[in-house]
């Protein structure tokens, strides 16, 4: 008797049109990515060669479709766990916190001594006058870039343990915001004056990650006090941002000044959105104490004041990534 053949050929024709499928899949997701490509050579220019083919880079689609889910998940994840614990995710945190800090330190060595190589101006620098400096920060910022993609995981982290109380406008804005901004920049102007936010970025990132590992560890968080610190910092580097990217505007050079311009509005939003979130963090609570105080709500007499201040600087402690 010869063998039964029909459920082999079912197999055989279901492979068939899986794969079918999958090369119909391929083929439109190709053309979309022509398309799209083609619509940002037109409106922006030739893209520069020199990143041609590099990881992330070659299609904006990967990156607009890591953002649309970062943003699913930020509106779905709340939601998800409102009904369940919080997972402490200490040990992770550490580690996290410090690759962020190592690589962040990795970027503002890396830049400052490519910069300082390449005799960049401060004032204005093109992006092909630096010779093997320009592709040394090319590498660098596409690892600036890279890691604004890793950095989702700061907002992963904020709903698991169910701090969703720092998930605020101004993170979300940055988060999502700078992954794609920096998709543009990589494939347009990958260095000379894009440099300088990047560098400062990346210094302010060392301390802001070192700060959030070591408060992942519960026996270091009573000696933690820079936290106001580094958002004054963050503002700082936001207003030399500005005038760095306005010395390019003063005195122009083959820079192209669309970027300048759309960098500096940015900047603006950020200072605004920062400023926002230092007055509603420090300002107000600083004012609120001072107020118990005067009203004689501190409970000094008792010798509860300081435990009560140490009780509270903790909990707040706790709530900090």
């Amino acid at each position: 008797m010869l063998p039964d053949r029909k459920p082999r050929r079912r197999a055989l024709c279901g492979w068939q049109h899986a794969l079918r499928l999958q090369t119909e899949r391929d083929y439109r997701m190709e053309r979309l990515d022509k398309t799209i490509n083609s619509y940002l050579d037109v409106w922006l220019g030739p893209r520069d060669p020199r990143v041609k083919g590099w990881l992330l880079l070659e299609n904006y689609t990967p990156t607009f479709v890591f953002s649309v889910l970062y943003l699913l998940i930020v509106w779905l994840g709340p939601k998800y766990m409102r009904n369940k614990q919080p997972f402490s995710c200490r040990g992770i945190l550490v580690v996290y916190n410090l690759g962020l800090t190592l690589l962040s330190l990795y970027m503002f060595y890396e830049l400052v001594t490519g910069v300082w190589e390449g005799g960049y101006n401060f004032f204005c620098q093109d992006t092909h006058s630096g010779g093997e400096a320009d592709m040394k920060i090319i590498r660098v910022l596409w690892w600036y870039y890279f890691s604004k993609l890793i950095e989702f995981m700061d907002t992963f982290f904020f709903i698991l343990r169910k701090n969703n109380h720092q998930i605020t406008v101004l993170h979300v804005y940055h988060h999502a915001t700078m992954l794609n901004i920096w998709w543009f920049v990589m494939n347009w102007v990958p260095c000379g004056h894009s440099y300088f936010g990047a560098t400062l970025n990346s210094f302010i990132h060392v301390l802001m990650y070192s700060y959030y590992g070591l408060s992942a560890v519960p026996a270091m968080r009573p000696y933690l006090w820079w936290k106001k610190y580094i958002t004054q910092g963050q503002l700082t580097q936001f207003v030399l941002t500005i005038f760095q990217t306005s010395c390019g505007v003063v005195w122009p050079c083959a820079f192209p000044q669309g970027w300048l311009y759309f960098q500096i509005s940015y900047m603006i939003s950020l200072i605004i959105l920062f400023t926002n979130f230092y007055i509603q963090t420090y300002n107000k609570k600083a004012s609120s104490r001072r107020k118990e105080y005067q009203n004689g709500s501190t409970a000094t007499v008792n010798g509860y004041w300081f435990a009560e201040s140490l009780h509270s600087s903790v909990q707040q402690l706790q709530c900090s990534k």
